[in-house]
């Protein structure tokens, strides 16, 4: 299984984290998915290609770096 990592700016409570691995989630080949906004980070398990996930978070309202 594939792990990435995705710095997401914008993430300040535990409801940011919810929509945000809720977004993720929707992507095809996503088998777990965990945000952490004190770290700013999501991690992603699953054979899913970084720019589908970086767009799903962008569609859920948050920033996300490169």
């Amino acid at each position: 299984m594939d792990t990435m990592e995705l710095m997401v700016r914008g993430m300040t409570c535990q409801g940011c984290e919810e929509v945000v691995e809720e977004a993720v989630r929707m992507a095809d080949d996503v088998d777990d998915v965990d945000a952490d906004r004190y770290e700013s980070l999501v991690e992603v398990h699953g054979a899913v290609d970084r720019d589908v996930v970086a767009e799903k978070v962008r569609m859920a309202g948050y920033g996300v770096e490169s």
